[in-house]
């Protein structure tokens, strides 16, 4: 038997790739869950509540290696702080995080920014503490998910006019891409913060949104909006792309893939 590896957000978009690929490796696997669940071939589900704190130091307990992918619109900031803590009693010997894309480079100053781009400045707050926890770390950035972009457009394909921020650019990944490279880190040595990872190509922010709609046999109107702030500001000026860490299946092709 390997190593014991906990999984925070394993039950989430990205945690439902990397633990069947972490279950399959030669590792006794462990998934932090809020309520119970049915173990399945080679991963216990462990209860535990990463915004009260709540059975996580349990969870931790005997773990070489946290891989923590667990995630919110807010209060990331907290879970990090929840898990940092839990981990400092323990003897965690790598701990695995995934972040943003422009997480170092997106000033969330004002309370509109943070309105708007308060995940990302938890982002941050959470490598810092990452960062700080003592524990050898490994930091992997990645732009927005196919999976999430998908979700996007449904939710927008329901309204009239569709809101488009004025400038604004995506570069979305396959889930499945950033999974197998999270897999790859929480297997091997503590690297600290690597290089992006980030889809193979740069659109508009309304055009997956557009292809979405082309694609189901539906036509909205667009509404161009300049958001005001400076982290709208740094994403006009791209702060949320990377454009030399490109890999993975398009936009294009994901969305044949999820709608065949």
């Amino acid at each position: 038997m390997g190593s014991t590896i906990l999984v925070t957000g394993g039950t989430g978009t990205l945690g439902q790739l990397v633990v069947p690929r972490l279950a399959a490796q030669d590792a006794d696997l462990r998934v932090l869950s809020r309520s119970r669940r049915d173990g399945e071939a080679g991963v216990e589900y462990v209860v535990g509540d990463l915004d009260t704190g709540d059975g996580v130091e349990n969870a931790v307990k005997g773990a070489d290696v946290v891989v923590h992918l667990a995630g919110a619109a807010k209060g990331d900031g907290e879970k990090a702080r929840q898990l940092m803590r839990a981990i400092g009693r323990g003897g965690v010997r790598h701990l695995v995080y995934i972040s943003v894309v422009g997480a170092d480079r997106t000033p969330v100053v004002s309370g509109m920014d943070r309105n708007a781009f308060g995940y990302i400045a938890a982002k941050r707050e959470a490598e810092e503490l990452v960062e700080g926890s003592g524990v050898p770390w490994t930091t992997l950035r990645a732009t927005q998910f196919h999976e999430l972009l998908f979700k996007l457009a449904e939710g927008m394909a329901k309204l009239p006019v569709v809101p488009v921020p004025s400038g604004f650019h995506v570069q979305p990944v396959d889930g499945a891409a950033v999974a197998d490279r999270l897999v790859e880190l929480t297997l091997g040595e503590p690297a600290g913060l690597v290089a992006d990872i980030a889809g193979p190509k740069v659109y508009g922010f309304g055009d997956p949104i557009r292809s979405y709609l082309k694609a189901t046999g539906r036509k909205r109107l667009f509404l161009p909006m300049r958001m005001p702030g400076k982290a709208a500001a740094a994403f006009r000026a791209g702060a949320n792309l990377s454009p030399d860490h490109g890999t993975g299946r398009t936009w294009e092709e994901f969305l044949t893939d999820r709608l065949s």
